[in-house]
């Protein structure tokens, strides 16, 4: 979590924020929980209800208890009915407080609504995407060769990819083929394989929240936004909620190696989540969560707009089986981890001329968003100029039990 300093990026557009519009379309039957900072005080775990955002340090400390604990939704329900979740700020100020460029850090904002989880994404789960990261890798991280790159694998490729069911005999005879044709490549290998794509998107609490600047390198030259709906999962592998994410991607960085991904997709504020976590409960679950379109919309300072959608119903893997491929009998995450399911967009809109394609510049105010979840928003500034991340694992603990709640 960044320490709580406004970014050095003052001039650039701010990011505006509503709650009818950050909120999801059902938000007076939604079970909402984030987290907020206050001044003099630190990180809070609140829920959102009636306008008002309600603390519920008594129920529990962090995100990541509150959601091992048995029914975590039914739970803070009934806090905020009891009156043992009391309201501590009101949604709309916080909200409007939330913008990195103009925040008076005398007063609250949102946090990323994660703290102890891993941040784990699944990559390559789009067949939309598949195709992109081979053109990024056929590309060598050369935006100006993608588009005749693009239109080679695209006869090669054609739609052969949908409706594969990554794993099966289908798959592997569509893996003979492209082999045969000099076509295979390490992310067909991911997208209709056995096996999925999870790797480590940001270390624990480096995570930004709504309204954050997110930050790309500035040595890169082929970058993008990556909307996707982000699952919350328990250290026991139960989905209980699901949230929206930014995986901020640097094309060119991972097109020249796939051993650059730790740099292509893990820098400073490059992982934005937000706005709340939306518990399963009664009127929401898994099966909302795959029929979940998530959509985007990119507004550079230049007047440049790029829009598109990317729907969980094309997914190329379930949601719950990529759940299972990340946590299990592989893999033990005490704390619970945040997972990224992927998404189905990669722009190929030209921003700086014919055959350029889409990359981000500094000032791009990034949005994504669906009904069920709300709205994301962030600002595009580089790395080096977001917010610079100091409160971290040691500093979380020693704020708890100051406070008296560990």
């Amino acid at each position: 979590m960044p320490q709580p300093t406004p970014a050095a990026t003052a001039t650039l557009h701010p990011t505006a924020t509503t709650t009818p519009s950050t909120l999801p379309h059902d938000a007076d039957r939604a079970t909402l929980i984030g987290r907020v900072w206050q001044p003099e005080l630190g990180p809070v775990l609140v829920a959102v209800h009636a306008g008002q955002l309600h603390d519920l340090s008594r129920l529990a400390p962090t995100t990541s208890q509150l959601l091992e604990r048995e029914t975590p939704a039914a739970d803070v329900q009934q806090a905020l009915r009891d009156g043992s979740a009391p309201a501590i700020a009101a949604l709309d100020a916080v909200l409007a407080n939330s913008d990195e460029a103009t925040r008076d850090t005398g007063r609250a904002w949102l946090l990323a609504p994660c703290d102890l989880q891993a941040v784990k994404a699944s990559g390559v789960t789009f067949v939309a995407s598949l195709l992109e990261r081979v053109i990024e890798e056929q590309a060598r991280g050369d935006a100006s060769r993608a588009e005749a790159t693009r239109a080679a694998l695209g006869g090669v490729l054609g739609d052969n990819l949908a409706g594969i069911v990554p794993g099966s005999p289908e798959a592997a005879k569509v893996k003979e083929l492209l082999i045969a044709q000099g076509a295979w490549s390490q992310y067909l290998e991911v997208g209709i394989g056995p096996d999925a794509e999870i790797f480590t998107k940001a270390p624990v609490l480096a995570a930004v929240g709504q309204g954050a600047d997110v930050g790309i390198h500035s040595g890169s030259a082929w970058n993008n936004p990556e909307p996707e709906v982000v699952l919350a999962v328990d250290s026991r592998g139960r989905t209980l909620g699901a949230v929206l994410g930014n995986d901020v991607n640097l094309r060119d960085f991972e097109g020249r190696s796939a051993l650059l991904l730790g740099k292509a997709k893990d820098n400073n504020a490059s992982c934005a989540i937000g706005p709340f976590i939306r518990l399963f409960d009664a009127h929401f679950g898994i099966d909302d969560v795959r029929r979940i379109t998530v959509a985007l919309k990119v507004e550079g300072p230049e007047g440049f707009v790029m829009e598109g959608a990317s729907s969980l119903a094309k997914i190329s893997r379930d949601p719950l089986d990529l759940v299972a491929q990340a946590i299990g009998t592989h893999h033990d995450y005490p704390d619970g981890l945040m997972l990224f399911l992927g998404t189905m967009f990669a722009p190929t809109q030209d921003r700086h001329g014919p055959g350029q394609g889409f990359t981000h510049v500094v000032g791009d105010r990034v949005t994504i968003s669906a009904p069920e979840l709300g709205a994301l928003a962030n600002r595009v500034v580089h790395a080096q100029d977001a917010a610079r991340w100091r409160f971290g694992i040691g500093a979380l603990m020693r704020n708890l039990a100051g406070r008296g709640l560990l």
